[in-house]
C-alpha cells in the first residue's frame, strides 16, 4: 500500500518537532501556516496515528512521535549525505550530529575537536548533549545521541566502547596558591585544605571513592558540586582545591587555574567514544567520529615521538 506523503511533509515534522512550534517551523521552511499544518494534517492522515500534541501555547510529540522523529531525522540526513555523494561536494556537507558527552570533557577538550570538524564541514549542525556518565550511556542507548565520549560503558552488552585517552586524577589549585609550586601532591597532602569535590551521583565521584577506599588520609569536602566544570568554578573563585580528570583543566595559558599530578595513589580513568552496537552511524556523525578517533592517533605518535627524544638525550 502507497503512503499518501513526501519528502516536504517529513521536513515540515522535523522543523515542528524541533522548533515546537507550527509559527516558528512555518517561517524556517518559508510556507504559510495554513500550507504548513496542512502537510502535517496529511502526514498524519497518511501513517494512521496522532504524532503531535497540540494546545493553545505549545506543541508536544507523542510516545509515537518521538519514536518516528528518530528515524526521519536518520532517513534525512542519510539522504542529505547521499545526494551530497553523488554529487562530490563535501565542503557543502549538511546535515547534524548528536554527542553525549561528560562535563569534564565538554568544557575544553570537546570544543577543540568540534572547531575542527566545523572548519572541514561549516554547513553540519553538531548537538552536545553534556550530561552525567549515567545519562550519556542512557541517550547513546536509546539513540538520542550518534556517539558519546564517556569513561563508562566498556562493560554493557549493547554498547560498544573504544578507548581514546588514559588521563589521572590531578590537583586544581589556583595560581597563586601553594600547591601550585609542587610537583607533585600527595591525597594526604590534599586532605590538609578546603577541599571541593562532586556529589555521589557523579561517576568521577563513585570512581575516586573506591580508588582511595583503603586510604587513611583522604581528603573529606567541605563543598560539594554537581558538575566538575561548577566545580573548577569554586577553585577559581579561591574556594578550595579539587581534585579533578586532567581533561577536565585548562591549557597552561590559563591566567587562575593550576593542576598538579596526585600520587600516593595515582587515579587514572579511560576515557572513550561509545557507540549502540549494531548501529550505523550517519555519514555526518561517522565523520565527527572519526576526528575523535584521528585524535587518538595523533596523540599515540605524540608520545611515542617523546619517547624517542627522550631515549636519545
Amino acid at each position: 500500500m502507497a503512503l499518501n506523503f513526501n519528502l516536504n511533509d517529513l521536513q515540515a515534522f522535523r522543523a515542528v518537532a524541533e522548533l515546537s512550534s507550527f509559527r516558528k517551523a512555518a517561517a524556517a521552511l518559508h510556507v504559510s501556516q495554513p500550507a504548513f499544518s496542512r502537510r502535517i494534517e496529511k502526514l498524519e492522515e497518511a501513517l494512521g496515528v496522532r504524532l503531535l500534541e497540540r494546545t493553545t501555547r505549545q506543541v508536544s510529540l507523542t510516545s509515537v512521535g518521538r519514536e518516528f522523529d528518530r528515524k526521519v531525522q536518520q532517513l534525512l540526513d542519510d539522504l542529505d549525505q547521499t545526494l551530497l555523494g553523488i554529487r562530490g561536494v563535501a565542503a557543502t556537507r549538511m546535515g547534524e550530529v548528536t554527542v553525549a558527552c561528560v562535563p569534564s570533557a565538554a568544557y575544553y577538550f570537546m570544543p577543540k575537536v568540534i572547531s575542527r570538524y566545523h572548519e572541514r564541514y561549516p554547513k553540519v549542525r553538531v548537538r552536545v548533549l553534556d550530561a552525567s556518565a549515567n545519562e550519556v550511556l542512557r541517550a547513546v542507548a536509546e539513540g538520542d545521541a550518534d556517539f558519546g565520549l564517556n569513561f563508562v560503558g566498556g562493560q554493557e552488552p549493547d554498547i560498544e566502547f573504544s578507548p581514546l585517552i588514559e588521563e589521572r586524577f590531578v590537583a586544581a589549585c589556583r595560581r597563586d596558591h601553594e600547591l601550585a609550586r609542587k610537583r607533585k601532591v600527595s591525597w594526604s597532602e590534599l586532605a590538609r585544605y578546603d577541599y571541593i569535590t562532586v556529589s555521589k551521583s557523579s561517576g568521577n565521584r563513585l570512581l575516586l571513592d573506591q580508588a582511595l577506599s583503603g586510604l587513611a588520609d583522604r581528603p573529606h569536602s567541605i563543598y560539594e558540586t554537581q558538575h566538575v566544570t561548577t566545580m573548577l568554578g569554586l577553585v577559581e573563585a579561591g574556594l578550595g582545591v579539587a581534585a579533578v580528570p586532567s581533561i577536565a583543566m585548562p591549557g597552561a595559558e590559563h591566567p587562575l587555574l593550576a593542576s598538579v599530578p596526585l600520587v600516593d595513589p595515582v587515579v587514572t580513568r579511560k576515557v572513550g567514544l561509545i557507540r549502540r552496537k549494531g548501529r550505523t552511524l550517519s555519514a555526518t556523525a561517522d565523520q565527527l567520529y572519526a576526528f575523535f578517533s584521528e585524535l587518538k592517533m595523533a596523540r599515540r605518535k605524540g608520545a611515542v615521538a617523546t619517547r624517542r627524544s627522550r631515549g636519545s638525550s
